[in-house]
């Protein structure tokens, strides 16, 4: 016999809340499309109370998503509750997250509430919900570090009141995997009316142990959703990895003896699409979607593999959306070739309007580079998704000097609301010219925290892509930008940042 998990995908709340990794109405709705083709059974799409943005944010997935739940957190109050299960209206299956902190810590310092209080409000907050949605999950912040005995009382009581799913938290990611499943089998044992609920794990990653925790939440414990973000994307040192977590589950499946819905074909796309909108690249030896994940540099191992790929291969990377498919694309490659690479690709554009203009930008690619590989083409989809929006600030074109022994120097030009603008600029590098050229006329004041480059594909000829993270007055923006000429994707990104900078869409990161 075996049991279903739940994948609960926390990307689009718990995730932006990374510094910088905020995102726009739009770009949480082309993740969240993803998120469904990837056949996640819950999206927590936000948190409605926290800014307009956030809940027009929840509303148009709610909206949109037909295949997966959506769900919005609140705070243990009617405010925020009614809030989420207005910007749900219209989902085809809809479910509040609300939570409170039950730890003595965060009860004191934090809420400055008695555990009575906090008992109370947990049930009048679950009463309230249940009255508005019949799919109610509720969580006790610092729920790790709580005392077992007033836990019991406080989930005991959310049960009786209506809850259907039961989070116990490692908000500090201070849980050891064998202590922390424990914990949640003594809960489960202790609480008379446990079996009335699914009981969810909820691990950060401080530690390095988020999805260690997680499954033994899940094998020990007897839980049967964990929460987790793509690429493990989070605040601090992150989440439980949504693809490390499933793709455990899959490959042990010996083990666990658990079923997923997850179609893992569609997991690196995925991985590319949140590494591209936040501007966090996923580093090469990352589990599963790291460019360095199915590759063997030593003579043994690729030995090994060329006779038989399971002596060190245990999992096949065309299972989690690595291309199997050696052909490669040039200038000569038709619209179908491109269209039917996007396919395999698990890359779904809208209209045909962007079908052609994204084919456009890869015949001026290929006019430039004799070898499109698949991280080209997932690189030139996700930079045109982003520059389908309104721009302030747009690229046009760049020329840069650099000799030994002289200053480097650059000639940009770029559009401001649609009217060119020529900027020029010394600077120590060809980098740093271009964009003090580009600074120097818009004057936008803002610090640069982040600049990192990344080569999308292993070879001389491949795209650059860099990302550029400012800062100004308490905002802080990812912008990135790709070009095979790594000083045209550097003036790229400063670009899209500078518009993310000075876009009036509201994107105040939820705190939970």
């Amino acid at each position: 016999m075996t049991d279903k998990l739940i994948i609960f995908d926390t990307t689009l709340r718990d995730g932006e809340q990374s510094p910088g990794a905020s995102m726009t109405k739009d770009e949480k709705l082309r993740i969240a499309r993803q998120l469904e083709r990837l056949r996640v059974d819950v999206i927590e799409a936000g948190f409605a109370a926290s800014s307009n943005g956030d809940f027009e944010a929840v509303q148009a997935i709610a909206h949109a998503i037909k295949d997966s739940t959506i769900c919005s957190l609140s705070r243990a109050n009617d405010r925020d509750i009614a809030r989420a299960a207005e910007a749900l209206k219209g989902a085809n299956s809809a479910r509040i997250h609300t939570f409170i902190a039950t730890s003595a810590l965060h009860m004191e310092k934090k809420l400055r509430m008695t555990p009575e209080e906090v008992l109370e409000q947990a049930k009048q907050s679950v009463r309230f919900a249940r009255n508005l949605v019949g799919d109610i999950e509720f969580s006790p912040e610092d729920g790790y570090r709580s005392d077992p005995d007033f836990l019991c009382r406080v989930i005991e009581a959310v049960i009786a009141e209506g809850a259907t799913t039961i989070n116990v938290p490692d908000t500090v990611g201070y849980a050891i995997p064998e202590l922390y499943g424990n914990f949640i089998k003594n809960l489960r044992e202790r609480i008379p009316n446990s079996d009335k609920a699914i009981w969810s794990v909820h691990c950060h990653n401080d530690l390095g142990m988020a999805v260690a925790n997680s499954l033994a939440g899940v094998k020990i414990g007897g839980a049967r959703q964990v929460e987790c973000t793509i690429n493990g994307l989070g605040e601090r040192a992150g989440n439980c990895s949504l693809e490390e977590v499933v793709m455990a589950i899959k490959t042990r499946r010996d083990y666990f003896n658990l079923d997923l819905n997850i179609d893992t074909r569609h997991i690196v796309a995925a991985s590319r699409m949140v590494s591209q909108t936040t501007g966090f690249v996923v580093q090469p030896n990352k589990a599963v979607v790291g460019a360095n994940a199915f590759a063997h540099a030593s003579g043994i191992h690729q030995d090994g593999v060329l006779k038989a790929r399971d002596t060190y291969e245990i999992m096949r990377a065309e299972d989690v959306g690595w291309s199997a498919n050696k052909i490669v694309l040039g200038k000569l490659s038709g619209r179908n070739a491109f269209k039917q690479r996007l396919q395999e690709l698990g890359v779904s554009l809208e209209s045909e309007s962007e079908i052609n203009t994204a084919f456009t930008r890869f015949k001026e690619l290929a006019d430039r580079k004799s070898e499109i590989f698949d991280e080209d083409i997932l690189a030139l989809v996700s930079d045109e998704s982003v520059t389908l929006e309104k721009e302030q600030f747009g690229f046009v074109s760049l020329f840069q000097q650099s000799e030994t022994g002289e200053s480097p120097r650059a000639r940009i030009v770029f559009t401001v609301d649609g009217k060119e603008v020529h900027s020029e600029s010394e600077g120590n590098g060809p980098v740093d010219a271009s964009l003090k050229a580009i600074e120097s006329h818009v004057q936008s004041g803002a610090e640069m925290v982040l600049y990192s480059v990344n080569a999308i594909s292993g070879s001389t000829e491949s795209q650059g892509e860099v990302t550029v993270r400012l800062q100004n007055s308490g905002r802080v923006v990812n912008g990135v930008g790709s070009d095979p000429d790594i000083v045209v994707a550097s003036a790229k990104a400063y670009l899209s940042a500078l518009n993310k900078l000075q876009s009036k869409a509201d994107r105040v990161a939820a705190q939970g």
